[in-house]
């Protein structure tokens, strides 16, 4: 509503004097502001704030009257009053003020664009030149104790006990009456009054009294601390004629501010509290409708130390009230108790290093025109001291704050304060004395949607705002209005604000692009779009117009209820966006009488009168004209006069489609976007008037037939009490029907209200006993400012403080003494709220229907939880029995969502433990949901289950649980959830020796329902250092824990190692039986599995090849590599020409993506290998060692230099990755005719046949992936190091790899190898043979090339082959061979490639060669695993 922004502004008054300034009283439009000091009388202007002039008693006066006590304006400004100590009251006439005069103007430097369009008129900001002339004196001979003007008198209470009424005017003799208080009677209500209890009033006086005009009459405080109020029965103020009641059981009032608006009296109480009292219609006794006081909740150290309430002031709006203590501080609260700001607590009150700050005690506080400043007279005390310790400190001429000095406090305020037609919108629009601050989001979305449309209107280059159709949803996207926490600041135009100042009005379109402002004459309005302000090109029209009801934007109009005072008549004015500020373009309508309120509903604008009547009109829009003009038709006027009895108490007017019976069983869905009834905010009392559908159709005969006849209005209703802002939608959503034709209340400290429609499922007939809506109310902990209807969240703003309490010393400057504020944008969500509401009146079945409609928003998952911890914590720390608790009707709801799982247990992880049996005992056992997620396939819940589980069940049950999500993730390829398995399994193995822990995490979940939980305990995947040192190679190194004291522990740990290992081994074995070599690599790659170990002790079991011709199609599909097919052409192949190749590589550079391109480094590697790497090869020239041995030895002694390589998945886009048709393996033309024949086009030096053109596309079609190529040349190079030859030959014939084959086939010679495995590749060949020619011609032409090794191995020569030939420096040196361009995977012909070693892995030197990067693909997370980075012996490839 307000908010504190910046740093209070210090003014110090220019004349040198003792005397502080104590009372500050300003005049009926704020503009001037009289200030008191013992003996002077200032008067300060408000803009610029300067002061004007300043009157000095004589000494012998001042001896005479005593000192200054009061002041009070005259209404017109033109006289002012002040009492005096000992009981006179002095007139001041206050003269000047003139046009003619000025004090201050400003000065413009030479050239300057600003001059005076109309001769004589003056259009800057001029302070004028005032002087004060005393009058007679009038000695009243008692001390007064109150001042307050009416009208044309002046009441004057003195401590004698009477009541002096005192004519302005004739203020000498004839004018003056007094009125004993002990006269009047006083009685708890006005019926009672002739014959009730009556006060005893002998010696008691008024101490402090504050006229209300809406109420027509006097709130008191008496001088025993008795709460009054006095009516006067006629209407002069005469004796006889004054009648009281009092508030009873309250005994220590002690100020009173009334609010017309609201017609409340807010009494300030010795104990700190603001009692807040109304006056009832009926009886005519006071009630009390709240309290404002500080909670020991927010303020636990000062709530009951803050003294007696010194002073109560409302804003001129009438919305906030600003309350101050004896003891210092100010307090900001809403009309109806909200709480905005408090200084006593927080960065006000305390200094960075946590020290207490003295809190600024105040004598005297006034708002400023408008409510934009507050101005604040802090104690002469607090200054003195401030003052004696600089004198001590400096011993220097006295320092500037020895002058008066008045602290200016500036706000910011909502539109709705004084506009409230902005409240059928979904921005928050906030107004400051100078600038606008809106909630519209990213200004770089509003830019891009300004370009798309900047065609559409030549004249203004922005889009025309389309008139909502009742389908399109005009809501604006979340991510706008919740994007950031910035606002989007608009400076108000200088040369407006100088004329005008101060602003009054402010409106906003829907859409959030345009703005207007309206201060003291005419307005102006400014576009995002165009980042201009509009003003009147003719300055005459802007002074003639004073804007009377307010503004509003009705699709590109702004209409304007304004006053023209020139034909002294009220209008309601539509002038367009686009064409110039110019009367000359407006529809102007002339109206009767003034307008208080206007609003707009779809193309209806409702205005409300000052004679209490309500008119609606309709407006069309005509483009027959060049401008677009409207046409404006009154549609129907409502007399409301029986039921207000004051024009100024209706806060806000608005048209809405809101029904309560007849509208739920309308049939026409077009109906329920009618205006059905009208919303009466009267004072605080929200009142319906609906259409009377109820009689026939009234038709009268004398008015032409108009086609839309409205039907009239019910007699009011009333729905809510204590209403500060409605807020509703003229939009309509099908699927969100509960949120849109809801009606929201903010209702001060008693939060929001929503008055729900509820409706029959599916078309069934309502209920009778159901009735057709509810009220609900809901807390919330911020105050509302916007409600977005559809998105289910309520936007606001919140002061937030920043300390700068550098310069501290014994005079601190405002700036320490302060903190600098300033205001956030903030929003909450408000659904679960709602929902709980439903669920406790037995209302399910709507509450479902709303969840349901809600279920796509982005928090809905949020909301939930929000239910079930909100309810959980209530319920499961009352302290007494809860006879009908919530908990499980809120589980079963949930049940209904596929979130539950999710939910329950998000909530469990951000409750303490002790809650949780209350909590399981409503939702379900832990286990049975683990179990579910299990079957749901949702691993990351059961993840989290675990750790619940873990914590409520002993570590044998957690450990089954585990091992059995430890499995599906390994099933599932979840690798990033395996690793944390294991590592909790650790934790479960090395824990069982303790207790569970008694409490568990309260991390809020990762995104991988990660076990954060396990951070702190000292479990890691790296080395050991003992492992290394004793050199023994066992392959449970790379998950053993670092080393235990106890050999307990060790024994535990082993164990632990040992089962992890049994099921990672179990794994592989599954994988490899079901030929699943891809999900083989991932599982060794993303685990750290030593798969190199693993298969030389599987060589002989699992890791042999079955059936060759299965294991190769599998190998196809599963690393998407095409089955090869038969050039057309002839076979010869082109690509010995050098160029030709260098062309095809740079194409292939451009066609693949970035991620194979980065790969491709391992596809090249350069060749700069030692001959040092012992392999499997070696082993088998030293025939004495045994394969495990050999394979330890050789990963013991350079374990440093072998790489570990991350096998990368590809996603499953085919075409991402495979150059030719990977999919199609029998089509050869498209290969040609697609993408591939820009190779001709970019290379006009090159010529190639098309017989050479068709060679390469084969070659190209038969090749799969670039990532699969390198993925199985590394699993080709696992299995050569593992001697599993049969895998070997496999992927030899996928590669169609000659030299892999002959180099296999010689190695079967060697008495290592069993003669089984020698008979089952002789077996697979001869099956893949026997299948190539039936099914796979494609395979014929590489069989062919390799027939010569088959028939080596046919004929099974054992002749003994020479070790030498299979050291890797023969392979090195034909490396380079396979060095491309730039390192791009060169496509090359098989005879044309060199014996291609595996790919530079086993290379111990190439630290670059292993760097694969992988797609994120959902098998693969691309987080890299640090752990395994250090690990000797294992492969460590990095991921980029």
């Amino acid at each position: 509503m307000y908010f504190l922004t910046g740093w209070p502004r210090r003014l110090l008054c220019p004349l040198k004097s003792e005397e502080e300034p104590f009372h500050i009283q300003p005049s009926s439009q704020r503009f001037y502001f009289a200030l008191l000091s013992e003996t002077q009388l200032s008067i300060w202007f408000s803009r610029p704030s300067v002061l004007i002039v300043s009157y000095i008693e004589s000494a012998k006066a001042a001896a005479q009257f005593g000192f200054y006590q009061k002041a009070e304006w005259k209404p017109d400004d033109s006289m002012i009053a002040v009492a005096t100590v000992k009981g006179y009251l002095l007139l001041f006439d206050v003269l000047g003020g003139g046009d003619e005069k000025c004090l201050y103007e400003p000065v413009y430097p030479k050239g300057s664009p600003r001059v005076k369009v109309t001769p004589g008129y003056k259009e800057e900001q001029c302070a004028p030149a005032l002087s004060l002339e005393m009058k007679k004196p009038v000695d009243l001979e008692a001390p007064i104790t109150s001042l307050q003007t009416l009208q044309e008198d002046l009441l004057v209470c003195t401590a004698d006990g009477y009541l002096h009424v005192l004519h302005w005017d004739g203020l000498g003799c004839n004018g003056r009456k007094a009125i004993c208080l002990t006269t009047i009677p006083f009685s708890l209500d006005l019926q009672s009054a002739r014959g009730g209890p009556s006060l005893d009033l002998e010696g008691v006086y008024i101490h402090c009294m504050e006229y209300c005009v809406t109420l027509d009459g006097f709130a008191v405080v008496l001088s025993d601390g008795r709460l009054g109020f006095i009516t006067p029965l006629s209407n002069t103020i005469i004796a006889d004629q004054l009648q009281g009641v009092w508030a009873a059981d309250v005994n220590d009032g002690t100020c009173v501010a009334v609010n017309n608006k609201y017609r409340l009296m807010a009494f300030g109480c010795a104990s700190g509290s603001v009692l807040v009292y109304m006056i009832d219609n009926t009886t005519g006794s006071m009630q009390l409708s709240h309290k404002l006081e500080l909670t020991p909740k927010h303020y636990p150290d000062i709530y009951n130390k803050t003294g007696p309430v010194k002073l109560i002031c409302w804003s001129p709006d009438c919305s906030v009230a600003m309350v101050t203590w004896e003891c210092g501080g100010l307090s900001l609260w809403s009309v109806f108790g909200a709480q905005l700001i408090c200084t006593l607590g927080e960065d006000f009150a305390y200094r960075s290093d946590g020290t207490k700050k003295d809190p600024l005690k105040i004598s005297s506080m006034s708002w400023g025109a408008e409510g934009y400043h507050l101005w604040v007279l802090p104690n002469k005390q607090d200054k003195r001291k401030q003052e004696e310790q600089q004198d001590v400190e400096m011993n220097s001429p006295p320092h500037p704050s020895l002058q008066a000095g008045i602290l200016q406090f500036h706000f910011i305020k909502s539109a709705l304060t004084v506009n409230p037609c902005t409240s059928n919108q979904e921005q928050v629009l906030l107004h400051g004395e100078d600038r606008l601050y809106l909630t519209c989001g990213d200004p770089s979305q509003i830019h891009s949607s300004s370009d798309a449309h900047t065609h559409i209107h030549p004249r203004d280059g922005s889009p025309l705002h389309q008139p909502p159709s009742p389908e399109s949803s005009l809501s604006q996207g979340l991510s706008t209005l919740l994007g950031h926490k910035h606002w989007h600041v608009v400076q108000i135009h200088s040369t407006y604000l100088e004329s005008n100042w101060p602003i009054r009005f402010a409106a906003i379109d829907t859409a959030g692009q345009c703005m207007a402002v309206a201060g003291r004459r005419g307005f102006a309005h400014y576009s995002l779009f165009t980042r201009k302000w509009k003003l009147f090109g003719n300055i005459t029209q802007e002074q003639n117009m004073t804007v009377t009801g307010g503004l509003a934007w009705w699709n590109d109009f702004v209409v304007v209820a304004c006053y023209n005072c020139t034909d002294q008549q009220e209008q309601l004015r539509l002038y367009q966006r686009s064409s110039n500020l110019d009367n000359a373009f407006a529809s102007v309508t002339k109206l009767h009488s003034n307008t208080l309120l206007l609003n707009v509903f779809r193309d209806m604008v409702i205005l409300f009168r000052a004679d209490c009547s309500i008119c609606l009109y309709s407006i069309e829009k005509r483009n027959d004209s060049p401008n677009p003009s409207v046409y404006v038709e009154l549609l129907q006027e409502v007399s409301m006069s029986r039921y207000i009895p004051h024009p100024a108490l209706v806060v806000s007017v608005t048209l809405t489609s809101v029904r309560t019976e007849t509208g739920i069983t309308l049939k026409a869905p077009q109906q329920a976007c009618m205006a059905e009834s009208i919303m009466l905010n009267l004072a605080g009392q929200l009142i319906m008037l609906q259409r009377d559908r109820s009689g026939p159709q009234v038709r009268e005969k004398e008015t032409p037939a108009i086609n839309k006849k409205l039907l009239p209005f019910c007699p009011p209703v009333v729905l809510a009490q204590c209403v500060e802002n409605v807020w509703t939608t003229c939009r309509s959503n099908k699927k969100k029907r509960h949120l849109l034709e809801a009606l929201w209340l903010s209702c001060g400290e008693a939060g929001m209200k929503v008055w729900l429609p509820l409706f029959p499922r599916d078309h069934r007939k309502p209920h009778s006993f159901l009735s057709r809506r509810i009220m609900l109310p809901f807390h919330i902990n911020i105050y509302p400012l916007a409600v977005l209807f559809e998105d289910a969240l309520v936007l606001g703003a919140t002061n937030e403080t920043v300390l700068y309490d550098g310069m501290q010393g014994p005079s601190e400057p405002l700036e320490a003494l302060f903190p600098y504020c300033t205001v956030e944008r903030t929003s909450q969500i408000y659904l679960h709220h709602i929902l709980r509401q439903l669920l406790v009146r037995n209302l399910g079945e709507q509450a479902l229907m709303l969840a349901q409609s809600c279920a796509s928003l982005p928090y809905f998952p949020h909301v939930m939880e929000l239910m079930v911890h909100v309810v959980l914590e209530e319920e499961a720390t009352s302290r007494e029995p809860i006879p009908d608790p919530l908990l499980p009707t809120v589980a079963k709801f949930i049940t209904e969502f596929p979130l539950f799982l999710q939910t329950i247990v998000h909530c469990a992880r951000k409750t303490e433990y002790a809650l949780w049996n209350y909590l399981f005992a409503a939702v379900g056992n832990p286990k049975d949901l683990f179990e579910e997620c299990l079957m749901a396939q949702d691993l990351d819940t059961a993840a989290s289950y675990l750790i619940i589980l873990q914590n409520m069940e002993v570590p044998a049950v957690s450990r089954q649980h585990a091992t059995l999500l430890f499995n599906t993730a390994l099933e599932q390829g979840k690798w990033d959830l395996c690793r944390h398995m294991i590592r909790f399994l650790k934790a479960i193995g090395s824990g069982e020796m303790d207790t569970p822990p008694p409490t568990p995490s309260t991390q809020e979940p990762s995104s991988t329902g990660g076990f954060e939980f396990f951070r702190n305990r000292s479990i890691s995947l790296s080395q050991s250092a003992d492992s290394i040192s004793t050199g023994k190679f066992n392959l449970q190194k790379t998950f053993s824990m670092p080393t235990g004291a106890s050999a307990k522990g060790r024994d535990v740990e082993c164990a632990e190692n040992m089962y992890i290992d049994m099921m990672l081994w179990r794994h592989a074995r599954h994988l490899l039986e079901q030929v699943r070599l891809r999900d083989l690599g991932c599982f060794s790659a993303q685990l750290g599995f030593e798969l190199i170990g693993w298969l030389c002790r599987e060589r002989n079991r699992v890791a042999r090849v079955e059936d060759f011709v299965s294991a190769l199609k599998r190998l196809h599909k599963d690393f998407l590599w095409p089955f090869p097919v038969i050039p057309l052409g002839s076979l010869s192949s082109p690509l010995k020409n050098g160029r030709c190749r260098t062309v095809l590589s740079t194409r292939l550079l451009k066609s693949q993506s970035a991620d194979s391109l980065l790969n491709s480094d391992m596809d090249t590697a350069p060749p700069s290998t030692a001959p040092t790497n012992h392999t499997w090869m070696d082993g088998l020239s030293q025939g004495a060692k045994d394969m495990d041995t050999a394979s330890s030895g050789h990963s013991n002694q350079h374990s440093p230099q072998t790489h570990d390589a991350f096998l990368s998945l590809l996603t499953n886009k085919v075409e991402e990755y495979s150059i030719g048709s990977a999919t199609d393996l029998t089509e050869t033309s498209s290969v040609v005719d697609g993408d591939w024949m820009m190779v001709d086009e970019n290379s006009s030096t090159l010529s190639l046949s098309q017989a050479e053109l068709e060679h390469i596309s084969m070659e190209l079609a038969n090749k799969g992936p670039h990532k699969s190529q390198v993925q199985l040349r590394y699993l080709l190079h696992v299995f050569m190091e593992a001697g599993c030859l049969e895998w070997c030959v496999v992927i030899g014939l996928i590669l169609r790899d000659a030299n892999v084959i002959k180099q296999m086939i010689s190695f079967l010679d060697s008495p290592e190898v069993p003669p089984e495995t020698v008979q089952s590749i002789r077996n697979g060949l001869l099956a893949v043979d026997t299948w190539a020619s039936t099914d796979c011609l494609g395979y014929k032409p590489f069989l062919n090339l390799i027939q010569p090794q088959l028939q080596q191995l046919m004929e099974s020569t054992s002749e003994q082959v020479q070790p030498e030939a299979f050291q890797p420096t023969n392979q090195s040196s034909k490396l380079g061979g396979s060095e491309g361009l730039a390192g791009a995977a060169v496509p090359r012909a098989e005879d044309s490639r060199g014996v291609t070693a595996p790919l530079g892995l086993t290379l111990p030197s190439l630290e670059p060669a292993g760097v694969f990067s992988r797609p994120p693909s959902e098998d693969c997370p691309p987080e890299q695993t640090e752990e395994q980075g250090d690990e000797e012996g294992a492969y460590d490839c990095t991921l980029s």
